[in-house]
């Protein structure tokens, strides 16, 4: 049985997009679909392949990445979209989310931790750069009570503020003093009281803009 995870890589910076091509490439685990310098070419062959992930760019020439990931998510609507770039203003960041992207993470990222990133979105996750995470509970947080978070335990009330943070599963138990396995019930709690499917989803509906 074929675990690898197929990924395609859109990103205009010849040496950029050279170097994540070896990282995926040189990986086990992971299977290099397609590769693209632009949203055009993404737009024309992505449909065909459906990759499991899509490593994408925004500044590109012409049709930027997010209008890319917008158009792709109806074609494509299993494959998960990860931002990988150098923006990280509030405005960019919440449109990609609203495109449909379910990961954001700045290319001052490192390879192991991008390989980290695209497993774990493919795995169910919404990885995000911790200073993205940090602007993003930052932008949602508003002074009065939200009355959402009253329909958590306190328990997963911190471990939804911790989610909004950036923490990974494990770091969560880490701080917590709790094991991995745990975190994941509690978090699959949150998401049955919130009605919702994705940390993006329960983060939106915890901390409205």
């Amino acid at each position: 049985m074929n675990t690898e995870i197929n990924v395609v890589i859109v990103e205009d910076t010849e040496i950029i997009r050279d170097s994540l091509m070896m990282l995926v490439k040189g990986s086990s685990g992971f299977n290099l679909s397609g590769v693209y310098g632009n949203a055009e070419d993404a737009l024309l062959n992505i449909p065909d392949i459906c990759p499991d992930v899509v490593l994408m760019d925004i500044g590109l020439p012409g049709i930027n990445g997010i209008e890319c990931v917008r158009q792709l998510v109806d074609q494509c609507p299993k494959s998960q979209y990860l931002i990988c770039t150098i923006y990280e203003d509030d405005e960019n960041v919440f449109e990609a989310l609203k495109a449909g992207a379910t990961g954001y993470i700045l290319k001052n990222t490192s390879p192991s931790e991008i390989l980290e990133s695209i497993v774990e979105l493919h795995t169910g996750g919404a990885p995000m750069s911790r200073l993205i995470a940090r602007k993003v509970i930052s932008a949602m947080q508003k002074p009065k009570t939200n009355k959402t978070l009253e329909l958590l335990t306190p328990r997963e009330a911190e471990i939804l503020h911790l989610l909004a943070k950036g923490f990974r599963y494990k770091e969560i138990g880490d701080q917590l003093n709790i094991d991995k396995g745990t975190v994941r019930c509690h978090i699959h709690n949150i998401y049955e009281k919130l009605q919702v499917q994705s940390r993006t989803d329960a983060l939106n509906k915890a901390f409205p803009r």
